[in-house]
């Protein structure tokens, strides 16, 4: 059996695509937009600025999630 495409939902610390659908509040549609918006992995996340959040909450209308649920620190926890 060929496989001829990579696992959706295992990563790699290298190389990103990690399943974003561990951070809380983060289901198969916010993680299509994340990945829309080229953020494809923990460590990407993790290294958030405030700065970075702002964008993102505006960028993707979060309005707040992304400090609310926590996902920096969760980030942090999966890389």
């Amino acid at each position: 059996k060929i496989k001829t495409s990579a696992p959706k939902t295992k990563g790699t610390k290298d190389t990103g695509n990690d399943d974003l659908k561990k951070l809380s509040g983060v289901g198969p549609a916010l993680e299509k937009k994340l990945i829309a918006a080229g953020v494809i992995s923990f460590a990407q996340i993790a290294a958030w600025t405030e700065k970075d959040v702002a964008d993102m909450n505006d960028k993707l209308s979060f309005k707040g999630r992304i400090e609310r649920e926590g996902w920096i620190e969760q980030a942090k926890k999966e890389i």
